[in-house]
């Protein structure tokens, strides 16, 4: 083998390397791991619900939270994430009743109290829809590792937003449990979840 092959094969290798490191800067939502294994995914918030009322994280120790971030003016992915959330909830029975399902607004900017009241009668009744001020949203976002940003008009209020959807599910002391990719559907979802739940 000449020289002249062997360095383009080695000039190869670095260009794949260097392109995987890339591909894994890129996807900040994905969970992120300690030398101990537990994920470095969740943390303490206190929120706005659609019913007024201030919502720790704390209240819902002794339960798991399924948590999805979204936005209510989302076109496609918010609303039919939240609908397989409901279905799976609904397959789930009495199994889902420790279980508390919250959505997180990322667009605290136009998601108020009353939008957020509005849009949670579309899905399951124990969906809890959480809003707050801009930086009570990123520091919430911050903790599980949710990319939002908007995107186009952004001087305006007719916009979107550009955003990670991936679903939470989180122990009962608020630990990291698992993560659900956007496309799940309605029975792997429900499946994943009560085997997740029965070994936490």
């Amino acid at each position: 083998m000449s020289r002249l092959h062997v360095t383009a094969i080695l000039i190869s290798a670095v260009i794949a390397l260097a392109g995987l490191t890339a591909i894994q800067v890129m996807r900040p939502e994905q969970p992120t791991a300690r030398s101990t294994g537990a994920a470095l995914v969740g943390g303490p918030f206190g929120l706005t619900a659609h019913d007024g009322a201030n919502v720790t994280d704390q209240q819902f120790r002794g339960k798991h939270m399924l948590i999805f971030f979204g936005y209510t003016y989302c076109p496609d992915v918010c609303p039919a994430g939240l609908q397989v959330m409901t279905g799976a909830l609904e397959k789930l029975g009495s199994d889902a009743d420790n279980i508390q399902p919250l959505f997180i607004t990322i667009d605290p900017q136009r998601d108020t109290v009353p939008v957020l009241a509005s849009y949670m009668e579309h899905f399951h009744p124990r969906l809890i829809g959480l809003t707050g001020t801009a930086d009570e949203i990123a520091d919430v976002a911050k903790a599980y590792r949710v990319y939002y940003k908007k995107a186009g008009n952004e001087s305006g209020n007719d916009y979107l937003m550009d955003h990670s959807s991936i679903l939470y599910l989180m122990g009962p002391t608020g630990q990291f449990v698992k993560h659900f990719a956007y496309g799940t559907d309605v029975d792997a979802l429900a499946q994943e979840i009560r085997a997740a739940v029965a070994e936490n």
